[in-house]
């Protein structure tokens, strides 16, 4: 089994249609990877926060998996699995079974255990090389805003993540650009070559300029093309051309996490119906759908950025 993966590039956090009733839509689901494998993406992120991973059970996940393996067959993307547990034999039993339903890559979200500081750098050395060690597969690790539930890793406990083999990028959600560049140092230093990712939705273009080779983004999941087409114009210098887009696409990013951040699953999907992508909104309770308000500021953003 191979550890190594080509991260570099965009990464959509993908939406998980619903139905009225808040079921999977299976052939929704299924229509919208075949549309997203064509916007010029790296791989594909699923059951994570923006594809209500949350809130689906243990089952449902392992669907959503196989049904993206059956779409994506073939075209080389690779699936990067959202892993969430509650303690470590937990968590590898997930990663095993997100392994055999076809996931190629791992994102590890943080767990509650890391909460209080200070935090030794071994608690989550020995929960990623648990992961890691009865897995097998490629890792991502993720760094996310406290307020998030998330966790801001010292430089020493992510020199120490990185030492594990099957680590081969960090997602970065900080949403703190001093932060950012100084885990890009971190990142540079490693004795092997490790991806980093933006997760910032408040900074996305800008991401790129302080270090970040990609984007594992739930912005991503909508006006995908226009995202790539910043990261290519970032990646070759073309800096002008890069805000520009940037900054236009971050219009609609901004709409689509304008308080409560909570409704931005529905916002996305809200995007999507308006782009003809999608045929619903519908989200899984407790999420509600949006006001007409909201959405009506939606369709301003998407205007404001030629995207609708």
């Amino acid at each position: 089994m191979t550890t190594s993966i080509d991260l570099e590039g965009i990464i959509p956090a993908t939406v998980l249609p619903m139905t009225f009733d808040g079921e999977i839509d299976e052939p929704e689901l299924r229509k919208y990877i075949r549309w997203i494998a064509t916007q010029g993406i790296r791989a594909v992120a699923v059951n994570v926060d923006t594809g209500e991973g949350p809130h689906l059970w243990q089952e449902e996940k392992l669907r959503v998996i196989r049904i993206y393996t059956e779409e994506l067959a073939g075209k080389h993307i690779p699936i990067v699995a959202g892993l969430g547990a509650s303690f470590t034999a937990q968590a590898v039993r997930y990663g095993r079974e997100a392994r055999d339903a076809g996931a190629d890559c791992l994102l590890v979200f943080p767990i509650s255990d890391y909460l209080g500081q200070p935090l030794s750098p071994e608690l989550p050395y020995r929960y990623h090389k648990a992961i890691a060690d009865g897995v097998g597969l490629p890792m991502i690790l993720f760094t996310l805003q406290p307020a998030l539930g998330g966790t801001n890793f010292s430089d020493e406990t992510l020199a120490r993540l990185m030492e594990i083999p099957q680590v081969a990028g960090i997602k970065e959600a900080l949403f703190d650009a001093k932060r950012f560049r100084e885990i890009a140092g971190v990142v540079a230093a490693a004795p092997r070559p490790i991806t980093l990712l933006t997760g910032n939705d408040n900074f996305i273009w800008e991401s790129y300029l302080l270090g970040a080779k990609g984007a594992l983004l739930g912005a991503c999941a909508v006006c995908t093309r226009a995202h790539a087409d910043v990261y290519e114009a970032a990646m070759r210098g073309d800096w002008p051309a890069a805000r520009d887009l940037g900054d236009r696409v971050q219009t609609v990013v901004d709409a689509m996490f304008a308080p409560p951040v909570r409704d931005y699953r529905a916002r996305a999907k809200e995007i999507l119906v308006m782009q003809g992508i999608l045929a619903g909104a519908h989200v899984r309770p407790p999420l509600l759908p949006i006001s007409p308000e909201d959405r009506q500021g939606l369709k301003r953003a998407l205007e404001a950025a030629g995207q609708l």
